[in-house]
C-alpha cells in the first residue's frame, strides 16, 4: 500500500469554544486535537489545556516551550496569530505554525489544501 494513503497526523487548534480557530498562540488555554487521515478523515479526538505565555504584554519563554513540548506530537499548529519567536520554537518541534482564522472545519480544509500543494515539492 502506498505510505501517502496511509497517512495520520495531528492537528493542534487554539480555540475558545471548539467551534473558532480564535486565539493567539501565546493566549490560547486550550488545544483542540485533530487527527487528520489520508487528508480527509477528520477526527477530534482530545483537547488539552496549556497555560497562556502572554500576560501583561510579557511572555513567559519556559512556559511558551513547554506548551510546545505538549503540543510536539502534532504536525501543525492552527492559530489566529502567533509571533515570531513562539512560530521559530515551534518549527524547531517540528510544528508547523499556520495562521487561519475561522471555522475549525473550514481552517482544517485550507490546511489540508496547504499541504497538498507543499506534498508536490516534496
Amino acid at each position: 500500500m502506498d505510505k501517502k494513503e496511509d497517512e495520520k497526523y495531528l492537528v493542534a487548534v487554539a480555540t475558545s469554544d471548539g467551534i473558532l480557530v480564535d486565539n493567539h498562540f501565546g493566549r490560547a488555554k486550550t488545544f483542540y486535537i485533530y487527527q487528520i487521515e489520508n487528508d480527509f478523515d477528520i477526527k477530534e479526538v482530545e483537547y488539552r489545556n496549556v497555560s497562556a505565555v502572554c500576560e501583561g504584554g510579557s511572555h513567559d519563554t519556559e512556559k511558551l516551550i513547554e506548551n510546545i513540548k505538549n503540543l510536539s506530537d502534532c504536525r501543525y499548529l492552527l492559530v489566529s496569530k502567533i509571533g515570531d519567536v513562539a512560530l521559530n520554537i515551534a518549527k524547531s518541534y517540528g510544528i508547523t505554525p499556520i495562521e487561519i482564522p475561522g471555522k475549525i472545519e473550514d481552517s482544517i480544509e485550507e490546511l489540508i489544501k496547504f499541504k497538498k500543494i507543499q506534498d508536490l515539492f516534496r
